[in-house]
């Protein structure tokens, strides 16, 4: 026969309490006198109790879990905002469950929703990919509250995002100001919001100052698409200032520019974006926007426990900044 699970009565008649006593330790509720609480404890480990987890939730209503629903581990951001929303919610006293997508599509989103309902959580954070297909099948599930990082797909959705905007038009003035006739720009994937907010803040700001809009180079983030962008770029023109929109092609646009025999600040500026830890380590150190994934993270947290208490839902704007660091400098003379 299979061995008899220690019960709440177990440890109220090992102790001299009664069960409700006991029941209001195991669920961390207040109003136990701390000396009481640890014999309670104490008796739980001696006698091998394990709480229920299911019957619990269906006691509170409530799982006590976070369901995250992601593309791939690969980027920087979908790493780091992970850990800081797994560890918030550690803090919070919820679990994290995770559900990567199949594909960037509507349709493999919703199978993931369903197969994250079916685990029960209580509420839904989305890492959006880039690209990622928003299309008629896309259907956000009802009943648990859910907030998308990045811009918002649906009106009265919540959301967590930073203002790329901004950023992107900071270093593209901080180039400009410092006496560069223009700024190249590598780009993002197609499809990519955040990729398209960057490339659109670097077309304004060029267009406001009346400064002539090079081509974009394509890229698709990782740092060899911004090797080869540089290196089609260098073959056709001799750039003195490049905006790469994230650090990785950054990274790639060092190794093009010095196997060119060029060298960085002294010939070509270039200005990165993420602000990742290897930044600081470039040679040169890298002049970059700063994002905070770490805030992105728990303010999606924040957001969502908040709606599970019955807030409403917010779009919130994370600030960005521009890091100044050896990368750029005034255009030589001549």
């Amino acid at each position: 026969m299979a061995e008899r699970r220690t019960s709440l009565r177990d440890v109220a008649q090992a102790v001299g309490v009664s069960v409700q006593t006991v029941s209001r330790v195991a669920n961390g509720e207040p109003n136990v006198a701390p000396e009481k609480r640890q014999l309670i404890l104490s008796t739980m480990r001696e006698l091998g109790y394990r709480p229920n987890a299911a019957a619990r939730a269906i006691r509170r209503g409530s799982f006590r879990t976070v369901g995250v629903v992601y593309y791939n581990l690969h980027s920087v951001g979908t790493h780091r905002s992970l850990e800081a929303i797994s560890e918030r919610a550690a803090e919070s006293g919820y679990a994290t469950t995770l559900m990567p997508l199949a594909a960037t599509s509507g349709r493999a989103a919703n199978g993931a929703f369903t197969r994250l309902g079916e685990m029960a959580v209580d509420v839904l954070i989305v890492i959006l990919p880039a690209p990622f297909g928003v299309d008629e099948t896309l259907q956000l599930p009802e009943g648990v509250p859910t907030v998308v990082l990045g811009p918002p797909l649906v009106d009265g959705v919540a959301s967590v995002d930073f203002e790329q905007d901004s950023g992107a038009r900071e270093a593209v003035a901080h180039l400009l100001d410092l006496g560069h006739e223009t700024v190249h720009h590598i780009t993002g994937p197609s499809g990519s919001f955040s990729a398209a907010a960057r490339h659109r803040a670097w077309h304004d700001v060029l267009t406001e100052r009346g400064r002539e809009i090079p081509p974009p180079r394509p890229g698709d983030w990782t740092p060899g698409s911004g090797y080869e962008a540089t290196r089609r770029l260098l073959r056709e023109e001799r750039p003195t200032a490049i905006l790469a929109a994230n650090d990785q092609m950054a990274l790639g646009a060092y190794r093009a520019i010095t196997e060119a025999g060029l060298r960085i600040p002294e010939d070509i500026s270039l200005v990165g974006f993420d602000d990742i830890d290897e930044a600081e380590m470039f040679a040169p150190p890298l002049t970059t926007v700063r994002q905070e994934w770490g805030l992105l993270g728990r303010e999606s947290l924040r957001v969502a426990l908040d709606m599970e208490r019955g807030a409403p839902p917010e779009n919130v704007q994370l600030p960005t900044w521009l890091v100044v660091r050896d990368s750029t400098a005034p255009p030589r003379a001549g």
